[in-house]
């Protein structure tokens, strides 16, 4: 596979050296160049980057013998990259199928999708952005748990270290998953490690510029263990349960009840982190009846269970 690795000025350097290590010990494990790569500029200048020049192979153009065109990342001010890079957009639009495979990393979806390139295809970004990238691109079928999306000839992946997940993909898919494993394990990285999900804030911030909803939070971070009585809840507030339910969906995206949930969860996950307590008895400490109550919410909020949590936290 030739690759074609974009860059701009606002290309995050890290994005690039990660991909390079990755794709360079996969030949080496194969014994044979599996993967070829050029890197391309709109004009075929070297490109100022954060801290370093980075040399190129050729212009945007040269890219269009390549199997694969990949965007790297280009930080979180995606609406100001997106303005500036209206040059690549109108390539990518005038050429829709040269090369015939795309692929972005964390936030350089965003070019991606800004360019139609992403319509109608699965993908997904960092799961800070995913609620921008939602808004912004409602034809794209945005897959904000998944570390990488590989939906026919569109490929992407999610933030940080989730470009090596969608990196092994691609080597599994030029030289199997064994050698991927095997790339895997050089790089110290746990291949097939899961979602996003778990990276996930589970708590939005207290809303201080709302004193109910501040007060609801203060209350219920406090109390998270008990059984959540909505009408004494709405009485500390000074408010109607309607009118306290109207708040958190309409300020938090969820109902008093999800809160307390997700603030449960996040207190077992730090017992967790401890690593003495039985499960039986974390569960007991923020509020549940049954082992297995906390186990459920705790899979569907963080996208693993509680003893996967547990060994990943291990020190």
């Amino acid at each position: 596979m030739h690759i074609a690795l974009w860059v701009s000025p606002h290309t995050l350097s890290a994005s690039i050296s990660l991909v390079l290590d990755a794709l360079q010990l996969a030949n080496q494990c194969a014994g044979k160049r599996l993967f070829t790569w050029r890197r391309v500029s709109i004009d075929g200048h070297p490109v100022p980057l954060d801290w370093c020049q980075m040399a190129v192979e050729g212009d945007l153009n040269s890219a269009r013998d390549a199997d694969l065109l990949l965007i790297p990342a280009i930080g979180s001010h995606t609406q100001a990259v997106i303005a500036q890079e209206q040059a690549l957009l109108a390539w990518l639009r005038a050429n829709p199928a040269q090369p015939p495979l795309r692929a972005s990393l964390c936030s350089g979806a965003f070019l991606l999708a800004a360019a139609g390139q992403l319509d109608g295809h699965r993908a997904t970004t960092h799961w800070r952005l995913a609620r921008r990238f939602a808004a912004q691109f409602p034809a794209v079928e945005l897959c904000p748990q998944a570390l990488f999306c590989a939906d026919g000839q569109r490929f992407s992946s999610g933030g940080a270290q989730a470009m090596l997940d969608l990196c092994l993909h691609l080597i599994a898919r030029e030289g199997g998953s064994a050698l991927a494993q095997q790339v895997a394990d050089l790089l110290v990285f746990d291949y097939g490690r899961g979602s996003q999900q778990r990276f996930d804030q589970l708590l939005p911030a207290t809303a201080h510029q709302h004193p109910v909803l501040a007060l609801a939070q203060q209350h219920l971070q406090q109390h998270y263990a008990s059984a959540l009585d909505l009408a004494a809840l709405a009485a500390i507030c000074h408010c109607s349960p309607r009118t306290l339910l109207r708040h958190f969906r309409q300020h938090l995206q969820m109902t008093p009840s999800a809160y307390q949930q997700r603030l449960r969860v996040a207190a077992a996950q730090s017992l967790l982190r401890q690593g003495q307590q039985s499960l039986e008895h974390i569960a007991a400490t923020v509020g549940y009846q049954e082992r297995a109550s906390l186990a459920k919410v705790f899979k569907q909020l963080t996208g693993q269970t509680p003893a996967q949590y547990r060994r990943r936290a291990a020190p």
